[in-house]
């Protein structure tokens, strides 16, 4: 009897054993992934975030030195032409300002300078007020300048267009 209750307390301890073993097993795993997490939320992440605030940074240096390189302003001057509209007589006063890309545009565009002009009115004229009444339809309206006096231009060269004067005035 008394080798029985040694034998139940062996295999008891054996069993208990393999618990342990077990137990400290997954103790171990559930703090290496604790381990994994915290390195990647606490290192990882700060990393990634430095190396988006630099990448920031140097957009936005690349945007302010775009700025500084200011192209060469050449003045239209003053268009003032009918808008498209049917129902009413309207009128399209607009100032134009060209940035252009070098002196040698510069020189290309005072050369031709009348077709650009004719160009530009002929463009406004088939414009009705109802489309360059937005800021989209102005930003088009630039943009379809810029195209068409590029394609005046051998060189291209038009950086942006700016309207210092837009007056639409019903008649």
């Amino acid at each position: 009897m008394a080798e029985e209750e040694k034998n139940q307390e062996g295999q008891e301890q054996k069993g208990g054993g393999k618990k342990k073993l077990i137990f400290l097993l997954l103790l171990v795993v559930i703090l290496g992934v604790a381990g994994g997490l915290a390195y990647k939320f606490l290192v990882l992440d700060k990393k990634k975030a430095a190396e988006s605030q630099e990448k920031q940074a140097q957009k936005i240096i690349e945007e302010i030195k775009a700025t500084e390189n200011v192209g060469i302003m050449f003045d239209l001057g003053t268009f003032v032409v009918n808008l498209a509209d049917r129902d009413i007589d309207r009128y399209l006063k607009v100032s134009i300002v060209l940035e252009l890309k070098d002196q040698k545009v510069q020189q290309e565009a005072q050369k031709r300078l009348p077709e650009i002009k004719d160009a530009i009115t002929t463009l406004l004229l088939t414009k009705k007020s109802s489309d360059i009444r937005t800021p989209e339809g102005i930003e088009f309206l630039k943009e379809e300048i810029a195209k068409r006096v590029n394609a005046i231009l051998p060189l291209g060269g038009v950086k942006n267009v700016y309207f210092t004067d837009f007056i639409i005035q019903t008649g």
